[in-house]
């Protein structure tokens, strides 16, 4: 299993960050501001800016949010995000500044990890802007000035440029585009977490069955997943939506199924390298049984290159969404998606560039910044790329 690991032999120790006087005071005031004092200025200033936001959020909406707890699941999810990140900040800058004040921070793996994860100010971004996305998603009730689905004046309203009224414009039935580019990116982002998460247990059981019992077990295993890998995914996703009605469920459940092959054989890998080492002969020397060796021992060991995968996985998985919404084989209307989004708007590239232009600019930002973040992962967790 991970273990937090002590400070390591001959490592510089640094004293603790000590806040100046009324540290605490202005963390409940102004929360990330005593941490951006302090010279941690993107961390204390991304806190800063966010607890901002949130307020402001509140306060020009304030009308939706007092009316949000009877309303439907989407505003009572919306209130519970705002409420719970104002909570998160103020209680991390106060948290942070009083034990700046003098109490040692622990200095284990994870800590290790987090220091090496923010030197790399690219992932750093790239994270935030993972963050940032999905609390766009949760706050859509109250960042979308209109109803997705609410059509205008087709007279006037139609196809109406980027405007005060309407930030980024509107499409061919007079909806607005930034509305629908909100309440789309709860589809998109909620579809590439759920179906990764599903694929990623799937691919790490199986891969950690197969690396644990070896011999012909793992070649009837692994021939199977060969054979999983090389079947078109495209064409067998094409096949079962069109047997079935096409839906939100039906879309998160066969992108699932079909992408745990590769986590199985990431895992898989590293359960070879790991089952002959000194803990797992210890384990069997104790007599502990399979189930307990592979989910106590063997699956925690292998979490660092399966979370990369897996962030990278989300990326992959948005793409493969926006494509089938473009087809006309995922989400269908009136829900909003991106890749419906993109759709609706590729007879209009000329005259109104604005309906195709900002989705596809949403998934690239989006799977950029997974890839960006995945890529800082990667190079936190594996000790032989840290400087």
């Amino acid at each position: 299993m991970l273990r937090p690991l002590g400070r390591e032999v001959g490592a510089p120790t640094s004293a603790p960050r000590r806040p100046k006087r009324g540290g605490v005071l202005l963390a409940i005031l102004l929360p990330g501001f005593p941490q951006f004092l302090g010279g941690r200025i993107l961390v204390g200033g991304f806190a800063l800016l966010l607890w901002a936001s949130f307020v402001g959020i509140g306060s020009i909406r304030w009308e939706r949010v007092v009316a949000a707890p009877g309303g439907g699941w989407d505003e009572r999810a919306a209130l519970l995000t705002l409420l719970c990140g104002l909570m998160a900040i103020w209680t991390w800058s106060i948290r942070d500044a009083t034990l700046g004040s003098g109490v040692a921070r622990t200095d284990g793996s994870w800590a290790r990890f987090a220091r090496e994860f923010g030197r790399n100010r690219v992932a750093s971004i790239g994270l935030g802007a993972v963050g940032i996305s999905y609390l766009a998603a949760l706050l859509a009730p109250f960042l979308a000035p209109f109803d997705p689905a609410f059509q205008g004046d087709l007279v006037v309203g139609r196809l109406s440029a980027p405007s005060g009224a309407h930030l980024l414009g509107t499409d061919q039935f007079a909806r607005d585009v930034f509305s629908r580019l909100l309440y789309g990116a709860r589809v998109s982002l909620s579809i590439g977490f759920i179906a990764v998460a599903i694929s990623m247990t799937i691919g790490t059981l199986v891969g950690a069955v197969a690396g644990f019992l070896g011999g012909w077990w793992d070649a009837a295993i692994m021939r199977f997943v060969d054979m999983v890998i090389s079947f078109p995914r495209l064409v067998l996703l094409i096949t079962v939506i069109a047997l079935f009605e096409p839906s939100l469920f039906v879309l998160v459940v066969l992108l699932g199924l079909t992408q745990w092959p590769l986590p199985a054989r990431i895992v898989r890998g590293e359960v070879l390298s790991l089952r002959e080492r000194e803990f797992m002969v210890a384990g069997r020397a104790l007599g502990f049984r399979a189930p307990r060796l592979i989910f106590r021992h063997l699956i925690p060991n292998t979490l660092a290159p399966v979370t990369v995968a897996a962030t990278l996985g989300i990326g992959d998985t948005i793409i493969l969404e926006a494509g089938l919404s473009f087809l006309g084989l995922g989400i269908q209307p009136p829900t909003p998606s991106w890749g419906t989004m993109v759709a609706d708007g590729r007879n209009h590239l000329l005259g109104a560039w604005w309906v195709t232009t900002f989705p596809g600019l949403a998934i690239v930002l989006v799977v950029l910044s997974f890839n960006l973040a995945g890529d800082g992962l990667r190079d936190a967790l594996d000790p032989r790329l840290r400087r």
